[in-house]
């Protein structure tokens, strides 16, 4: 089967939309319409009914999606195993969002060089949507994210638990003013709710930031207050330059292993997985 009328066919199951699904492809809705044509016609099922609102799978649709991801995998996969360096057995593609690559997952490079040198790495950086389009076509084997979305076909691992915690910088010559100006970072929806219900507490935030990284380098230079991952923090405590602001409300952070159901089968992925397991202990 052409593999890239199964990327197709993927495409507007997640967009909902033919036209969509071309903008995204960068194809024309006609050749997005000739694909899912002659897909059907291989099939001899109709795999979508169109409608004002979009495109809805039939249940023959519904029923191909997973073997849709599995093509759409299996050619990546062998993609990926041809492009072997020498010296390797195997690859295994993993991304992460930005922020948890300092520590947990550069620690987990290091783990993987050292315990499992046979097996070469690519390492991808990107947003959650980003992550899981690639991990849904194929592209990533794992991905490790804070707030996944369930994706029919993968299986989701929670690998760590981390606190998030109200933190701001020390105040000097009895400038308080400075240290308690509320930066608000944006840990995703799950850590706004949370933090709606006590939002009172901390005053309006004069700034918003989207990345955690950004903001506390933001507030070890000019000041402030706002809530970091514990572990981020604590070596910065230690050092003096930040204090934790007692009374404050903490909140639950979890970090998600995502992959393929398919992969259980991997002894590579597996061992990945388990080296994810081994750094968070």
């Amino acid at each position: 089967m052409d593999i890239d009328r199964a990327r197709t066919f993927l495409e507007i199951v997640h967009c909902g939309s033919f036209l969509r699904a071309a903008d995204r492809l960068h194809v024309t809705q006609t050749t997005v319409s000739a694909r899912i044509r002659t897909l059907e016609e291989e099939l001899g099922r109709q795999l979508f009914t169109r409608n004002r609102n979009g495109a809805q799978l039939t249940p023959a649709g519904r029923e191909f999606e997973r073997y849709a991801q599995s093509f759409v995998q299996i050619w990546e996969r062998a993609r990926h195993q041809l492009a072997i360096p020498s010296g390797r057995t195997s690859v295994v593609a993993l991304g992460g969002e930005l922020s948890l690559w300092n520590p947990l997952l550069l620690d987990w490079l290091v783990w993987m060089k050292q315990a499992k040198p046979e097996i070469a790495i690519h390492a991808h950086v990107g947003v959650p949507d980003q992550l899981l389009d690639q991990l849904r076509t194929g592209v990533l084997d794992i991905a490790i994210l804070y707030a996944p979305k369930l994706l029919p076909g993968f299986k989701v691992e929670i690998l760590q638990e981390e606190q998030l915690v109200l933190v701001r910088t020390v105040a000097k010559d009895g400038k308080r003013d400075a240290a308690s100006t509320y930066v608000y970072v944006d840990w995703g929806p799950l850590f706004a709710a949370q933090h709606d219900a006590t939002s009172t507490a901390f005053g309006e935030p004069g700034l918003f930031v989207g990345l955690g990284p950004l903001g506390l380098s933001y507030i070890l230079r000019a000041g402030g207050m706002g809530y970091f991952r514990k572990g981020v923090v604590a070596p910065l405590i230690a050092a003096g330059e930040l204090e934790t602001v007692e009374g404050a409300p903490e909140f639950t952070y979890p970090v998600y292993a995502v992959y393929p159901e398919a992969s259980e089968g991997r002894t590579d992925v597996q061992e990945a997985l388990d080296g994810l397991k081994q750094v968070v202990r």
